[in-house]
């Protein structure tokens, strides 16, 4: 089949459910546009916003998960912000990069999720990000141990960054959202 063509009977209904679980209402689309037109890093997108949208309306969980747009959304949530139906496409992308995590899919863009798991890596251990911890965690994984090094030193030069992560209260309870107690849902 035209990968172009949308077929019924590729509709994920548990998909569906689970976007309906997380109160995405992604029915409620009627494709202004909005949303697209003020993403700030939508030309570098395969799936403009509303494309991604319209692709979950019709269950299009396969085709969504092997995109290039939902591991470039960089979660600002100017989508949600122009949409009149205020849809939270922000957590439509979530959700879609977490089922491809879940799932084994391997990510369009390689890079990014080794950032994302070293950020929640730092979070889950400190509370909240300590970025020399992350950015070097992040750095191993990806292999580019040089890369950026110059502005790192300027931030660290500059107070920025600093050696000894900050401590948070209540730790605990950022351990047990890390540890799976109050899943929304499985896969």
């Amino acid at each position: 089949m035209d990968k172009n063509c949308i077929s019924p009977d590729e509709r994920s209904e548990k998909f569906l459910s689970k976007l309906q679980t997380r109160d995405i209402d992604v029915q409620a689309c009627y494709q202004c546009g909005r949303c697209s037109s003020g993403c700030p890093i939508g030309d570098f997108f395969d799936l403009n916003v509303m494309e991604v949208v319209r692709l979950a309306a019709y269950g299009q969980e396969e085709r969504l998960l092997h995109s290039h747009a939902i591991w470039l959304c960089a979660a600002c949530e100017t989508c949600a912000t122009r949409c009149p139906n205020e849809i939270e496409i922000a957590g439509l992308m979530d959700v879609l990069r977490e089922l491809a995590l879940r799932k084994g899919i391997k990510p369009a863009e390689p890079r990014i999720p080794l950032f994302h798991q070293s950020f929640l890596g730092s979070v889950g251990r400190w509370g909240k990000a300590y970025e020399i911890g992350m950015i070097a965690n992040y750095k191993v994984k990806s292999g580019d141990l040089m890369g950026d090094m110059k502005l790192g030193l300027n931030m660290f030069l500059k107070g920025k960054l600093k050696l000894v992560p900050h401590s948070i209260e209540n730790k605990t309870e950022i351990k047990d959202i890390f540890s799976g107690k109050g899943k929304e849902y499985d896969r």
